[in-house]
């Protein structure tokens, strides 16, 4: 075929530009014969036990009583659908292996972050055979029985999927999404001094831009209070179809690479002397960790330390069949998920899987009499189950509740403005006080000018690298990469603590996958009985499309709200409190909260405060009330119904209740404030939606509701749907996507949520029922357009908005 690549197994890189004493700088070590023989044979024995689990585990059927392959295979004992990824899931063995071995031998404290997350199969089997499966999953017997369960009930229904989740033991990172691994285990590290993470990061994932940014995470690490990650690269050579960058860079060019990162690289490549090479390398690597960490916490750390990073070259689908006819198998991408696609159905493949399940030699490896495995097997094995990774209460049970300082001292009185960041830094502030070991924010370069930056005041930044903040800790981790904050901040939450990720509300969405996918771990983990409850995950969002005075249109942006309403209901809150008051109140009830995705969205600007403390706190318990001092007659009988919902639209809402008031006397309104945006859910749908009887006495059953929001209104169409009768009677504006560098009350004219239309709808509606106001309402109308239109033309004149557009609405 035209332009058809034949990929050969494992080629030589091709020549690089990279001068030949770059080679000088990888760390060089004796490895033949590193190994005892008793060392050697246990690593050897446990490397294939669980490699003949993991490849029958994708191959082998429930309806197979022939697991430990007792006689040759048929059609019949293989799976009707053939589902994993062979590939990576020798190399995962061989570094659970090794760990195991080191942990054992030295007494360490070590979690197994896996990047190549559907190399499930090999983790799976591991943990069953140190006991883990069996220990959380009692049907998963280290027996014959066990072992059937597992290797016939992977990746089918009810069974363990393909990829690593939150039902797998030890883990603390969702394997459907490429990119986070790296990320992740910075974050588990952080606060936890004793703690090593080694991570695997697969070659094809090392092309993701999450991972390309993480590969910076250690500067962000502080010796002296936190622990360290591992970073084990594992260069197999190919992804699904084609090679991998890394695969087709020499040892001269990846040396020069990671060096420059600020690594020390040792290369682990002697095929012959694979096990020594590995076991010298962990031991070298860890040896460097403690050196590091010692000189941090003796008072004499070193300058800009390097971190040991190991690169693993082996063929991919080691271990696996060499060849299918004139295919090349190990060594080549056709290892990559099935090897053997064909094995239900045809002879030759058949054979193969056979031949290749049995150069395993399982009868060496599980009791003939039991299936159990040998004690050779386990002799690797960490003899304390705590030691075990499947096994790390830091994954599954480690959550610390926050002391949260009591947050109405700190309030705001009502009348005078204030910016909800404002308060909100200072409130963290203390939090941070509280909680000098389980809290961090982690925070794109935007702290200060999201004016959170009173965190500041008592702690710093904790960038390594920066002479002016080394070895001095610090409780803000600021990076220009959100997806390195999200990543972090999920390790830092899944293994026990609470951040926040503060943003610029047009650039979260950046993250909105690593959220969705995080998410979908949360939600197995709530479902997955041995897990216990960790912290939410909580982001602030600021800097709002409604009050950009110097960015343009590509910083207005309110679609990451979207993404968290399109979460499961019982993970997914979402809260735009409309003052400082209210702000404070929701962030001390979101760090409080467990397993949820909290998104708070606010203004960095002083806006006024309408509600004292006390009232924002009764305010925010409900979700939404009715605010009476806008309200003609405290909101009774009225013709229509104003709800704000945001800082900024609120206000919007509030002005065109006072206008309203100048201009028509016989226009009765009711103006409601929602803070909690679940409660207008349908009925059932959210755990915070309003009944339908409650909706009513917020909204009334039959008048008109004109809603100002501060998102897309599409969201809140989804949300109000089948609310009965709530589509006749509902008129909405939100964000349409218009915008440009303008003053902020331009922005509310360009979408239609400014008082202006806000008002103009009211007339409207009220007109439908109210007669005094009909026999104006045109007039009225075109008064507000008149008013709207001048307010414009000023703006495009002068460049800023008129004066006292801003100014407090009065309601005497």
């Amino acid at each position: 075929m035209p332009g058809q690549i034949i990929y050969e197994p494992n080629p030589p890189p091709d020549p690089s530009h990279i001068p030949d004493d770059v080679e000088k700088l990888a760390v060089k070590l004796d490895v033949k014969g590193f190994l005892s023989a008793d060392e050697r044979k246990g690593i050897e024995m446990f490397r294939r036990a669980a490699d003949y689990i993991a490849a029958a585990m994708i191959f082998l059927s429930g309806s197979c009583n022939n697991v430990l392959l007792e006689k040759d295979l048929t059609f019949d004992d293989v799976k009707p659908r053939l589902l994993g990824h062979w590939g990576t899931c020798p190399g995962l063995v061989m570094v659970y292996a090794h760990l195991n071995r080191i942990i054992r031998k030295s007494d360490l404290d070590v979690v197994y972050v896996v990047g190549p997350g559907h190399g499930a199969p090999g983790i799976l089997a591991s943990l069953w055979l140190e006991g883990a499966l069996q220990r959380f999953y009692p049907k998963y017997t280290r027996d014959y029985t066990g072992l059937q369960k597992l290797i016939t009930q992977f990746s089918v229904p009810g069974g363990f999927p393909s990829h690593i989740n939150a039902q797998t033991p030890g883990s603390i990172h969702e394997g459907g999404e490429l990119g986070y691994a790296l990320g992740v285990s910075f974050g588990a590290v952080m606060d936890n001094p004793d703690l090593i993470v080694a991570c695997v990061v697969g070659d094809g994932e090392a092309e993701s831009g999450p991972t390309a940014t993480a590969w910076h995470g250690f500067k962000y690490i502080d010796p002296a209070e936190s622990g360290a990650v591992l970073p084990i690269v594992h260069v197999n050579g190919f992804k699904i179809s084609e090679r991998t960058i890394y695969g087709t860079m020499d040892n001269k060019e990846l040396i020069a690479l990671f060096t420059g990162y600020g690594y020390q690289v040792r290369i682990i490549d002697d095929l012959d002397n694979l096990d020594d090479d590995i076991a010298a390398s962990m031991e070298w690597a860890i040896a460097e960790i403690h050196k590091i960490q010692q000189a941090a916490r003796s008072g004499n750390p070193i300058t800009k330390p390097q971190w040991p990073v190991l690169i693993l070259r082996t063929p991919k689908g080691i271990s696996g069949p060499k060849t299918l006819g004139d295919e090349i198998i190990e060594g080549s991408f056709h290892s990559h998920q099935v090897p053997l696609p064909k094995a239900k159905t045809d002879k030759a493949q058949l054979e193969a899987l056979n031949d290749w399940l049995k150069h395993y030699r399982p009868q060496e490896l599980f009791d003939p009499e039991t299936g159990a495995p040998v004690e050779e097997v386990l002799s690797v094995v960490p003899e304390k189950e705590e030691k075990r990774m499947g096994m790390r209460r830091e994954t599954y049970d480690a959550y610390r509740p926050l002391k949260t300082p009591e947050w109405m001292g700190m309030g705001v009185e009502r009348g005078k403005e204030e910016s909800c960041m404002k308060v909100v830094g200072e409130y963290l502030r203390e939090v941070m006080e509280e909680n000098p070991k389980s809290f961090r924010m982690f925070s794109p370069d935007e702290l200060v000018s999201n004016k959170l930056d009173a965190v500041l005041q008592n702690t710093g930044r904790n960038f390594q690298w920066d002479v002016a903040s080394r070895a001095r800790g610090g409780r803000v981790i600021e990076i220009l990469s959100e997806h390195t904050c999200q990543a972090m901040l999920q390790g830092y939450t899944l293994t026990g603590r609470t951040g926040v990720f503060p943003s610029y509300e047009a650039f979260l969405g950046i993250v909105h996958t690593m959220m969705v996918q995080y998410s979908k771990f949360t939600k197995l983990a709530v479902e997955t009985e041995y897990r216990q409850p960790c912290g939410s995950l909580n982001y602030i969002e600021t800097s709002t499309w409604a009050r950009q005075e110097h960015n343009g249109f590509s910083h207005q942006n309110p679609s990451f709200i979207g993404a968290v309403l399109n979460l499961k209901p019982k993970l997914a809150r979402v809260y735009l409190p409309p003052d400082a008051n209210c702000f404070l109140s929701t962030v001390a009830h979101c760090l409080r909260a467990k397993n949820y995705i909290n998104l708070m969205v606010g203004s960095k600007q002083p806006t006024p405060v309408w509600l004292s403390p006390e009232e924002a706190d009764l305010h925010c318990i409900a979700g939404a009330s009715v605010w009476k001092f806008a309200s003609v007659d405290e909101g009774k009988d009225p013709d229509v119904v104003l709800c704000g919902i945001g800082v900024e639209v609120t206000f919007e809402v509030i002005a065109a209740a006072a206008l309203l008031r100048q201009l028509s006397s016989s226009l009765r309104l009711r103006v409601v404030n929602v803070t909690d945006l679940m409660i207008l859910s349908e009925e059932g749908t959210h755990p915070h939606a309003l009944n339908n009887h409650s909706f009513d006495t917020l909204f009334t059953k039959d008048r008109p509701i004109h809603f100002n929001y501060h998102g897309y209104p599409i969201e809140l169409k989804g949300l109000l749907f089948g609310r009965p009768g709530i589509s006749e009677r509902v008129t909405m504006e939100g964000y349409r996507e218009e915008g440009t560098t303008t003053s902020p009350f331009d922005m509310m004219l360009a979408n239609h949520t400014s008082r202006f239309h806000v008002a103009t709808a009211a007339v409207r509606a009220a007109a439908l029922r109210n007669e005094a106001v009909a026999v104006d309402a045109h007039k009225l109308e075109a008064q507000l357009k008149h008013m709207a239109e001048k307010e414009r033309q000023y703006i495009y004149a002068t460049g800023k908005d008129s004066d006292g557009i801003y100014a407090v609405p009065k309601f005497e």
